[in-house]
């Protein structure tokens, strides 16, 4: 199978712009810039910029964008795109990044394999941080999700990435672009696997080359381990798959590491998701077989906080399996004992992403982490209440929940805080069990958080419903 991502050579530099040397420079424009810390830009594209700005042609607005020859003596770049950043007051971290993305996917589609990209002096950005948005947005451009198509035209890879900053940067921001952007297509291109190739095992399997090629202790329970530690939410779930499940295990314990602070990450691994018995429409069912796109997300955040060497020990837990209807499948009505020794009336077989987050919420809680994330494409209601380009928040104390989102909003990566009224635990009442793993289509994001919350003991916790970004 190719390659669907390749990392090219990214550096930053302090040269002219000019000095460039590149495919195609990249030059970030804002909807009213005069190219005052860029003069002779204008003029090497024989005003083109100018004429296209008075034209109407091109205005600078988010991500409209503008090809030009660069000419001119001392110009060693030849073709200019000029990317839309928007309004100036609204840039972002998040918005550079984009650019970067653009204008390497513009490249590459052009089939040049260099580019050149100016980073602009941003008021209220650091040069570092905007260097390290580039450095990322390149990388995620060198992403291909048509590996399986055997006839056609493929875009180039870029080979070759120079970020121009607007004055002297470490080194170290590059890399860490670099990383966060690999990371990122790794999982991006795990998450895109045909459900027929990434089975539980082959799913750990990968899992196993990723750890160990960041320098991570990997860990991986089988069917008869899982057994042994009496998961029965997660067996439940695997019972009616010839598949058999797995529960893969990643540690980071770096010897720099905060003491007491222990960061748990758990991710949803449903390699493949019909439903079960209480099977899902045939339409778009194709798509299910992202549904492990969350423990893809923990096993790369992982490879990236060793890469990057975080002062801070992390545990991370993906249990793996598929949900398929059979003759041994659970039903609706069906009774499962969790590890913890807690029990769940079965309603609904298509609920299955919180049963097997259950029992590994408590297998990490038992490896002694202190703080929990977990991750998990878990309900259509979180697409429809947030959309497809934001996660839903759930969690406790409201200090962890604000710390998580801070981040994700770093990151480029959305969310937004939910809520965990007490009143919604109503919606889970059984008359046999503890509790039933579904309180039904109302509030229903809601209730799939309070079922994940009754396994995380008292940590603090926050619930990423990625159902929609992911």
């Amino acid at each position: 199978m190719p390659d669907v991502h390749k990392t090219p050579a990214v550096a930053s530099t302090a040269r002219k712009t000019r000095d460039l040397d590149a495919d195609l420079l990249i030059v970030p424009v804002f909807d009213d810039d005069t190219l005052g810390d860029e003069p002779d830009l204008d003029r090497a594209s024989g005003g083109d910029y100018t004429a296209a700005r008075k034209r109407g042609e091109f205005n600078g607005k988010l991500y409209e964008q503008l090809l030009t020859p660069i000419g001119g003596d001392g110009w060693k770049s030849r073709r200019a795109l000029w990317v839309g950043a928007g309004p100036r007051r609204e840039i972002s971290t998040e918005r550079i990044r984009r650019v970067a993305t653009i204008g390497g996917l513009f490249a590459r589609q052009r089939h040049f394999t260099s580019i050149a990209i100016v980073c602009r002096a941003i008021e209220g950005i650091a040069p570092g941080r905007a260097v390290q948005s580039l450095a990322e947005g390149a990388v995620l451009a060198n992403y291909e999700g048509t590996s399986y198509k055997t006839s056609g035209a493929s875009a180039a890879w870029l080979q070759r990435v120079e970020v121009r900053a607007p004055g002297e940067v470490d080194a170290a921001v590059v890399e860490r672009g670099c990383v966060l952007g690999e990371a990122t297509n790794v999982a991006r291109g795990m998450s895109n696997e045909p459900g027929n190739v990434l089975t539980p095992r082959a799913f750990a399997e990968r899992a196993e080359a990723v750890a160990k090629d960041a320098g991570l202790a990997v860990d991986v329970l089988d069917e008869k381990q899982i057994a042994d530690l009496k998961m029965g939410l997660l067996l439940g779930v695997a019972r009616g798959s010839d598949q058999p499940p797995r529960v893969i295990v990643l540690r980071y314990e770096p010897k720099d590491a905060r003491k007491g602070v222990v960061l748990g990450l758990v991710g949803k691994g449903i390699t493949f998701d019909t439903g079960g018995i209480s099977i899902k429409p045939s339409e778009n069912m194709d798509k299910m077989k992202d549904d492990m796109s969350g423990g893809a997300a923990v096993i790369c955040a992982m490879a990236a906080l060793s890469r990057l060497k975080a002062p801070i020990a992390c545990i991370g837990v993906i249990p793996a399996t598929e949900n398929m209807p059979s003759g041994h499948a659970m039903k609706p009505g069906d009774v499962l004992t969790s590890a913890e020794g807690k029990t769940v009336e079965v309603l609904n077989t298509d609920a299955e992403g919180r049963l097997i987050l259950g029992d590994a919420l408590w297998y990490a809680r038992n490896l002694g982490v202190t703080h929990l994330v977990d991750v998990a494409t878990l309900t259509g209601a979180c697409v429809v209440a947030l959309g497809r380009t934001t996660s839903g928040l759930f969690g406790r104390p409201t200090e962890w929940v604000e710390q998580v989102r801070r981040a994700t909003e770093r990151a480029g990566d959305r969310s937004w805080p939910m809520p965990l009224f007490d009143d919604y635990k109503e919606l889970l009442k059984s008359e046999i069990a503890d509790f039933t793993n579904t309180g039904g289509r109302a509030g229903c994001a809601i209730s799939a958080a309070l079922f994940i919350k009754e396994f995380t003991g008292d940590l603090p916790w926050v619930h990423m419903d990625i159902a929609g970004t992911a």
